[in-house]
């Protein structure tokens, strides 16, 4: 007999817990949960190309071939054609957006498909060859209207998100899911080839002590980021100073937060007026799961959730985490708005 853990016969699967969720809503058609699961299959296929980037040379050559003439990928690209073709054939999608591609992808039978996914592939693939944890971002939406889907119908506000999630491709990769009941966490097993709930109702804290901020572009920042900033490393009223954490992964700075408390923040500079980072799939699917988490996120005005899009790549400044963290950050911006 082996001297190892027993193997768990009573595990919940992510589609098992998806499962049990569609069954507490009896007009449920089980679409999002086969959207799901085409997702899940894009992010184990993705999972399995960052661990073998190295070997089999993924990751910077776009453009050129193999020893067979085949073309051989960017890790971003080929994470980008995954998403598009499972989610394609997923049958539940009317229309897609992407970081990766410039205008929005119609899928065929769009009049079946209800759902709009948003979605950055490979969040952070300029830190792949230095091996520092990547991540893929997505959020679900469902078309408001009948017939033909429009432009109006993609560009609708994080409020109305009906599912929003992120993997990180990590030590280990793992999934990160609220379906508006609460944050859950998934840690891919490879002997199974599941994902397993092992993180069952994430919560970030009140107040954390940890600030993550990329500090290259203070002689850029607004008065009200950096006397935040200013106040956290050099606190007047006795406290500790916070720690500094920033490892310029979106995906991996938020997890880091969720899990420890603290705040990650990318303002807008005066070189980036509206900010760096992407609404639609960025900015939203991650302030919808802070807020799932207990945590906030705001663009120092208004909660990212109000937010209503112009367009597909729209950009905003993000500041998310503990409750309190991101509850100082707004009295400053008040302060300076007044």
């Amino acid at each position: 007999m082996s001297s190892g853990q027993p193997i768990d016969t009573d595990c919940i699967t992510l589609t098992r817990f998806v499962l049990e969720e569609q069954r507490k809503y009896p007009k449920a058609t089980g679409d999002l949960t086969q959207l799901l699961n085409a997702i899940l299959t894009a992010i184990k296929a993705i999972s399995s190309a960052v661990r073998k980037a190295g070997i089999h040379r993924l990751y910077g050559i776009s453009g050129s071939s193999n020893a067979t003439g085949d073309a051989v990928k960017k890790l971003d690209v080929l994470a980008n054609d995954l998403f598009i073709n499972m989610l394609s054939s997923s049958y539940t999608c009317c229309i897609l957006v992407s970081e990766e591609n410039d205008t929005v992808i119609e899928v065929e039978d769009k009049f079946k498909g209800k759902y709009i996914v948003c979605f950055d592939p490979l969040d952070g693939s300029s830190n792949i060859d230095c091996l520092v944890s990547i991540g893929s971002i997505f959020g679900i939406y469902k078309k408001q209207n009948e017939g033909q889907v429009s432009l109006k119908d993609v560009l609708q506000s994080g409020d109305n998100l009906v599912c929003a999630g992120y993997a990180l491709y990590g030590s280990a990769t793992m999934v990160v899911l609220s379906l508006g009941q609460g944050v859950n966490g998934f840690m891919y097993d490879p002997a199974v080839g599941e994902f397993l709930l092992t993180e069952r109702n994430m919560r970030i804290k009140p107040r954390g002590k940890i600030y993550s901020i990329n500090e290259g572009y203070d002689m850029f920042w607004d008065d009200a980021t950096r006397e935040y900033v200013n106040n956290k490393k050099r606190p007047k009223d006795g406290t500790s100073p916070y720690g500094a954490r920033y490892i310029g992964s979106m995906v991996a700075d938020v997890h880091r937060t969720i899990c420890y408390g603290g705040i990650f923040m990318y303002p807008a500079t005066s070189e980036a007026p509206k900010g760096k980072l992407r609404l639609m799939y960025e900015g939203n699917p991650m302030a919808y799961i802070m807020e799932q988490a207990g945590g906030a996120a705001t663009d120092g005005h208004r909660r990212i959730l109000e937010i209503v899009p112009e367009n597909i790549h729209e950009k905003c400044s993000v500041f998310m985490g503990s409750k309190e963290d991101v509850a100082d950050v707004m009295e400053l911006y008040k302060k300076y708005s007044s």
